[in-house]
């Protein structure tokens, strides 16, 4: 069959992996469901798959729709306020409508945003919002990697920034790390566990033993952090994530 990257089908999502052995179901915390599946995997296999998870997809959907209504998430459609606790920065945000054709997002003096331009488009707002948090996670958590790279004695090579839907961070064969910038929402300990876990996958590209034997190595108390770390996404507002608030 022909390669997939990734692909939506049927309300969900299919992604290839080359670090994946078998089929695999995530549910996101926003109730968006990703198939992973191996290089070459027959995608046509894929639906008589997801019928025989049908149950558990609806019951981890519904648990995590409770968990999230249950948490102090802000209801505006856009945000007057940022706390970005990785870097410990709290931003006021003030809107401002001009004849520009684009957002533009500037900060006016210490800690205060502005965003300017057809601001009544919301989405076209939120958008100028993720830009400049991709550009905040470019200048603060690219040179904290490669900080903790090097306390950890573990070199990697490329570093990027991304807006990835169900992953904090992920690491390539060729010992590429590319970060999430929500994680500028979760506090600092959680983003320094995250770095060691993906520093680690550079020689171990794989959740076996000897993985996590090295993550013991570096990081003693990753048991805890890494279920803190599964449960973050609570962190990360919701204007963040979707394109429209349900």
């Amino acid at each position: 069959m022909s390669k997939v990257k990734s692909v939506e089908i049927q309300g969900y999502r299919i992604r290839a992996s080359q670090r994946a052995k078998h089929v695999s179901i995530k549910v996101s915390h926003l109730g968006e469901v990703e198939i992973v599946i191996p290089q070459g995997f027959d995608v046509k296999r894929i639906p008589e798959i997801v019928e025989k998870r049908q149950d558990w997809i609806a019951k981890t959907t519904r648990r995590l729709r409770a968990e999230r209504q249950s948490l102090p998430q802000p209801s505006g459609t856009l945000p007057e306020h940022i706390s970005l606790q990785s870097i410990a920065e709290d931003w006021s945000v003030k809107y401002r409508s001009t004849s520009g054709s684009q957002i533009i997002a500037s900060v006016t003096k210490p800690n205060h945003l502005l965003i300017s331009g057809q601001i009544e488009n919301i989405e076209a707002c939120r958008q100028g919002l993720r830009r400049w948090l991709s550009r905040k996670a470019q200048l603060h958590l690219i040179p904290w990697l490669k900080q903790v790279s090097r306390a950890v004695e573990l070199p990697c090579n490329q570093v990027s920034v991304r807006g990835q839907k169900t992953l904090w961070a992920s690491c390539s064969s060729q010992k590429n790390i590319s970060l999430n910038y929500k994680l500028l929402f979760l506090p600092s300990h959680l983003v320094h566990y995250v770095f060691v876990h993906e520093l680690c996958h550079t020689v171990h590209l794989n959740h076996s033993s000897h993985f996590w034997n090295l993550v013991a190595e570096k990081e003693p108390d990753y048991r805890r952090l890494d279920q803190e770390v599964g449960k973050a996404w609570c962190y990360v507002p919701e204007w963040v994530e979707r394109s429209q608030l349900e």
